[in-house]
């Protein structure tokens, strides 16, 4: 073993521990505090890895994935499917979870007040009756390694979500577009990533006018990193949905080892069961 891979596993060994302990201070504490303590001491492992070049700094949008993560290759071939099935929920969409009741107190900024509704499929644990009201797209879920939460992304028309930042650097995010109005030929529904690391430093949201932005497409998929400034509209006069999952972030095995002890706790926490059980939608 070389010296420098020496110096990793013994720094993520190190990580690990610290994870770990952590983690059981963080599980005592309230909501805010938890979530203000997760960004400090957890994040602060995988900034202190690319700080030293020693984890790729992600771009805004990964549109060249498959190859880190080819089954996700699996939802856009059964897009069909999964849009057929999408569509019957949609016939009931009144009986569909809105975003504030699924863990609202994570996300900055208020962006919960926007008309926003949700299908989720798994949350740490997969929801089996919610799966079973839509078991083709449960059954490629499943296919699917690294994935920690799978939900359909319901938002209403002439909505927008105002800049955040998410609170997670294990994770990346895939939206796959299910139903897109007009398939965005008038390109009224967007994502925004600003991933330059001087305007996320000054954590000021106008500057997500300097970000790139993706248009949605159905059957077409995305990865792109939450944790920089990112925003997002349905400007159209239809529903807009999306099917989101957060999947492990690719990063060297001893701090994938890290990220995974970190996740594994994290998804066993009273929180998240509460997440899954205000996700439930009746049949």
């Amino acid at each position: 073993m070389s010296a420098a891979a020496l110096a990793l596993l013994l720094l993520a060994s190190a990580a690990i521990l610290a994870g770990y302990l952590a983690w059981r201070r963080i599980a005592r504490l309230p909501g805010k505090r938890k979530k203000a303590l997760l960004k400090k001491t957890i994040n602060g492992v995988f900034i202190g890895f690319e700080e030293r070049g020693w984890l790729p700094r992600t771009p805004a949008f990964d549109h060249d994935y498959h190859a880190r993560h080819p089954s996700l290759a699996l939802l856009e071939e059964h897009h069909p499917e999964i849009q057929q099935e999408c569509l019957a929920l949609l016939g009931r969409q009144h009986a569909l979870t809105d975003i504030a009741k699924l863990g609202g107190s994570y996300t900055e900024h208020g962006i919960h007040t926007a008309a926003w509704k949700t299908f989720m499929f798994k949350s740490g644990k997969f929801i089996d009756a919610n799966c079973a009201l839509c078991p083709k797209t449960a059954a490629l879920l499943r296919q699917i390694p690294g994935v920690y939460t799978a939900f359909f992304s319901v938002l209403e028309p002439r909505q927008v979500l105002t800049p955040h930042w998410g609170y997670y650097k294990g994770f990346l995010r895939y939206h796959l577009g299910v139903v897109i109005p007009k398939n965005n030929a008038d390109r009224k529904c967007y994502l925004r990533v600003n991933a330059d690391a001087a305007d996320n430093a000054r954590r000021d949201p106008d500057l997500i006018e300097n970000g790139e932005t993706y248009y949605w497409k159905n059957g077409e998929g995305v990865v792109f990193d939450d944790n920089y400034i990112h925003d997002a509209g349905n400007l159209s006069d239809e529903v807009r949905v999306v099917l989101w999952l957060d999947i492990r972030r690719p990063m060297p095995w001893p701090l994938q080892a890290f990220n995974m002890l970190c996740l594994a706790i994290a998804h066993r926490d009273p929180s998240v069961r509460k997440i899954r059980e205000n996700a439930l939608v009746a049949r």
